[in-house]
């Protein structure tokens, strides 16, 4: 399955925009650019992000996600997270604005700010996308525009100043309400499915105990992907003949088979980072599904 894009492989993929001299954490904690949208890509591959972009987009285009998209006729501010996927399709030649990308990392060293993805701007499942007023377009070109001079400038302590912008940027989106006027495909079943299932396998395989699988049920699932959980469940269960928990349960299986056989991890490790509060409630799911207790299969 298709790994999700790193800010190394962004620059990759678009070398151009190779910070010259910029390390990856180029903020001490965390990595924070800025670009202009006036040499964007004509078509963003459809893929999920490990960093977060605040986009001002100012030109005609339609953005997709898992069942449904959007016509952008007007300048519009599209925040996108770590964990829901979408792609972008330029519909004009004349494509201009601005957009930020930055890792969790940067943001949480903000206090005001906290897990950005608590922010009602990038909370999994929340309408990602505004349209300025003429006013609030003014302001926040203006403050791409000051982020920009601030990535060049040599003050000492110019990412704060760019966190500070930012938080700006984003009480600007704040004062408006999210957009509403998404299109449905008319067959999304396959295209739900195949997504639910390139996410769950995305979520594995966890390779430290400090990590903790995010997404563990399917409310998780349709939530990421942006659709009612009712809809992920038909699709699911018509397209694969098999339910979403069922899938979730045996890639959750599988994971923990491969920890208990291949790593020196204790069982409680092994529990938490599966998602598992605590370690009994592993133990007994684990024996539910394959018969054995953790201790007596490792």
């Amino acid at each position: 399955m298709k790994q999700a894009e790193s800010v190394s492989d962004f620059y990759k993929r678009l070398p151009s925009h190779a910070p010259a001299r910029v390390p990856l954490n180029n903020a001490g904690i965390g990595h924070i650019n800025i670009f202009s949208r006036d040499s964007c890509s004509v078509v963003s591959p459809y893929s999920r992000r490990d960093f977060y972009k605040v986009s001002l987009i100012i030109g005609k285009g339609k953005i997709y996600y898992a069942d449904k998209w959007i016509q952008i006729d007007q300048p519009a501010l599209l925040f996108s997270n770590p964990v829901v996927p979408y792609s972008w399709e330029a519909e004009s030649e004349q494509q201009s604005g601005w957009y930020c990308l930055f890792t969790e990392d940067f943001i949480q060293h903000s206090e005001r700010l906290g897990s950005l993805q608590d922010s009602p701007l990038f909370k999994i499942g929340c309408n990602p996308i505004f349209f300025p007023d003429a006013i609030q377009l003014k302001e926040l070109s203006s403050l791409y525009m000051k982020m920009q001079a601030e990535m060049l400038s040599t003050y000492p302590h110019k990412y704060d100043v760019l966190r500070s912008y930012l938080h700006l940027i984003i009480h600007e989106a704040m004062k408006n309400n999210p957009a509403t006027n998404f299109h449905t495909y008319t067959n999304a079943s396959s295209r739900v499915c195949t997504l639910f299932l390139e996410l769950l396998e995305r979520q594995f395989p966890i390779d430290s105990p400090a990590l903790v699988l995010k997404l563990k049920t399917p409310a998780d699932y349709a939530a990421a992907l942006s659709v009612h959980i009712n809809h992920l469940n038909r699709a699911v269960k018509q397209v694969s003949g098999k339910t979403t928990t069922e899938h979730v349960t045996a890639r959750i299986i599988k994971e923990a088979k491969a920890l208990l056989q291949h790593t020196n991890w204790n069982i409680a490790d092994i529990a938490y980072s599966l998602g598992f509060e605590y370690p009994s409630y592993f133990t007994l799911f684990f024996k539910k599904h394959t018969g054995l207790t953790p201790s007596q299969l490792r």
